[in-house]
């Protein structure tokens, strides 16, 4: 339904003229723009142009985001402006709907670009810009060189569902990183932070982990074999209290892994080995362990029932 004539009102914020609707601004109620142009408001702003307009000494700049987030409900920034300018406007005109969200982007805007994580936009741009790059036949292509995100701070970033093959993540911040469906095949791993990662349904055959700490992480359903026989390892990786439930792991390497507390359910592990690895009160219920190397682990307190393969327990238990 379109606003009526008399709905319709002129504001000249720092010179700058901005046309809406008494309707527009009374989307927040309780702030100051709907108190002031609210049509039994005694709060009008006491001077209009020669137009009419009604005069407000704020900045253009930062308004116009409110009357936007006003309009459509989102508040959507340009890169050009300081989210600490339009926080101070939404202070000024009491809009506490947006305040904690524009005070994240102000601290987020507050940190040096080298020292932010990176998002999904960064790597999707890096991604694309690899492939541009091994297009050109007098390059070699990504298989080849491998993209690196070594040691960077990828914190929490959404990566669900991207080709990540051959990427080099040494010792990177994946902290809380969601990954879920993503292809991680043949990448490095190596000392990576992966603490509490969503990675359900990822690929994974081949992945080099060595000590890599998945502590907390969700690994459901994620394949880590690869039919060419290049196996996973994550020898020394920390995995408590991961959940790891139906994962195929035929041939993982798993030597002296923290797996205590983990769900294991119904996983393939067969030709695993777990060699010194921590498995108390781990749950392998269901779990084939058919040739896998189990000397020196400690099944304290682990889950063993409806085994498809039976264990010989004097020969698995330290």
């Amino acid at each position: 339904m379109s606003a009526s004539k008399d709905d319709w009102l002129i504001l000249n914020i720092g010179g700058q003229k901005f046309s809406t609707c008494r309707s527009t601004l009374a989307r927040e109620p309780n702030c100051m723009l709907a108190r002031m142009f609210a049509p039994e408001s005694t709060l009008k702003p006491s001077q209009q142009d020669s137009d009419g307009a009604y005069l407000i000494d704020r900045s253009p700049k930062y308004f116009e985001p409110i009357l936007n987030y006003l309009r459509t409900g989102s508040l959507i920034l340009d890169p050009n402006i300081n989210p600490s300018g339009v926080l101070e406007e939404a202070k000024y005109f009491g809009m506490d709907s947006i305040i904690l969200q524009l005070e994240d982007m102000a601290l987020s805007h507050s940190i040096p670009r080298d020292e932010r994580a990176l998002t999904r936009r960064d790597v999707v741009e890096a991604l694309i810009g690899q492939v541009s790059f091994s297009d050109r036949t007098d390059r070699p292509d990504r298989t080849d060189r491998g993209l690196r995100f070594q040691g960077l701070n990828l914190e929490g970033a959404d990566l669900s569902k991207l080709d990540l093959t051959n990427v080099n993540l040494k010792y990177a911040n994946l902290k809380g990183v969601r990954l879920n469906g993503a292809n991680l095949s043949w990448s490095q791993l190596e000392r990576a932070d992966l603490s509490h990662a969503q990675m359900e349904g990822a690929q994974m055959l081949g992945v080099k982990m060595l000590c890599v700490n998945l502590e907390g992480a969700n690994l459901k359903g994620v394949n880590f074999e690869d039919p060419a026989g290049s196996s996973a390892n994550l020898e020394g990786a920390n995995l408590r209290g991961a959940n790891l439930e139906g994962s195929q792991m035929c041939g993982i390497n798993l030597r002296v892994a923290t797996l205590k507390n983990v769900n294991m359910k119904n996983c393939d592990l067969r030709q695993a080995i777990l060699a010194g690895a921590d498995l108390e009160n781990c749950n392998l219920s269901g779990s084939d362990l058919q040739e896998a190397n189990l000397r020196g682990a400690n099944l304290k307190d682990a889950t063993l029932e409806l085994m498809q393969t039976p264990l010989h327990m004097s020969q698995t238990i330290r």
